[in-house]
């Protein structure tokens, strides 16, 4: 079957790591956002505090397919 897809950006942040924070990202636009289907990470970044990682910031795109 023939797929139209619309793609969205999110950013998902946790103080645990890249993985965890994307899965945040998705797991909190699943809630809203119907067929979800795939996503790539475009960018990552990290807040540091006394010289260590604190937090990490994962901007994904998403791609969800449209209702017919």
């Amino acid at each position: 079957m023939d797929h139209v897809y619309k793609k969205i950006e999110l950013v998902g942040t946790s103080p645990e790591g890249i993985e965890k924070a994307v899965e945040n990202a998705i797991s909190l636009a699943s809630t809203t956002i119907r067929n979800l289907r795939w996503f790539e990470v475009i960018e990552t970044r990290g807040h540091i505090e006394d010289g260590r990682v604190a937090h990490w910031q994962v901007t994904i795109k998403a791609g969800f397919t449209l209702d017919a």
